[in-house]
């Protein structure tokens, strides 16, 4: 693995991964503790749209995905708080519109065929600098806000009705939850794909949450945890030549049941 970091896209990869961990730990751990799962999954796949968009348009994919994943978050955010028992039919519905009219664009494009695998899976051997001046920032933001208004978040993820009463501005932290996590989802999308980037946003909060005993030791074990994925799913993709983005998945998930393990010992000793 050391010799490939002479190469600039193995360094741009392994920057990129850790960078996007940190957004991970942090917005996966609001994302879990607000059970907004599913609707990150919406998200994610709205977010094509935006891509075929940006080809059929001529501009940057990951600013048209940054631009429908925003959008989309908007209105599924609108929905659950106006009627949460439709919010899951909106939100599916959104989900196959986004991927289907990314497609049609992407088939109307005139004298360009895309690897549609990049954007399904992942791409991260494939990011360039400049992109990393683009998450970089985000990261930044995304810290910033979250040590802002950490308390609220807390609040928020934990007591919403409680949070309400004593002033705290429940609904402008949703949609800037909400914001915040379509552009993390844009970003992991360019390291994991839209397809398996709800798997590297939720695994390591959900491990983390159950070693820890607050939303900010739980945000750092789960970015620690990610780095640890993607940067063992990145050296395994290396070394047997395999697709970097679904390695990673993959490393994620055999963590996730290896740390089930104590779990099924327990339950196994109380005659479960």
């Amino acid at each position: 693995m050391w010799e490939a970091l002479q190469y600039d896209f193995m360094r741009n990869a392994l920057l990129a991964g850790l960078l996007v961990s940190i957004s991970c730990g942090i917005i996966g751990s609001l994302v879990v503790v607000n059970r907004i799962v599913f609707m990150s999954g919406g998200i994610a796949h709205a977010a094509f749209g935006g891509v075929g968009l940006g080809f059929f348009c001529g501009f940057s994919p990951f600013l048209g995905a940054a631009i429908f994943a925003s959008g989309a978050s908007l209105i599924m955010g609108a929905v659950s708080l106006k009627n949460k028992h439709r919010s899951d039919t909106i939100i599916g519905v959104l989900w196959a519109i986004g991927m289907a009219l990314g497609i049609i664009l992407i088939d109307l494009t005139p004298g360009y065929h895309v690897d549609l695998m990049s954007y399904l899976f992942g791409s991260i051997l494939a990011v360039p600098a400049a992109d990393l001046w683009l998450m970089l920032p985000l990261d930044g933001f995304i810290l910033l806000v979250v040590l802002l208004f950490y308390k609220e978040f807390v609040a928020l993820s934990y007591d919403e009705q409680f949070a309400f009463v004593v002033g705290v501005p429940v609904k402008t932290l949703y949609f800037l939850l909400l914001g915040m996590t379509a552009l993390s989802i844009v970003m992991i999308i360019r390291v994991v794909g839209l397809i398996l980037v709800i798997a590297l946003l939720t695994i390591p909060p959900f491990i983390a949450e159950k070693y820890t005993r607050s939303l900010s030791q739980m945000m750092v074990l789960a970015s620690l945890l990610s780095i640890c994925f993607t940067l063992s799913g990145l050296w395994l993709s290396y070394a047997f030549d395999l697709t970097s983005g679904a390695t990673i998945i993959l490393v994620a998930g055999v963590g996730f049941f290896f740390f089930q393990i104590p779990d099924f010992i327990r339950s196994k000793g109380k005659g479960y």
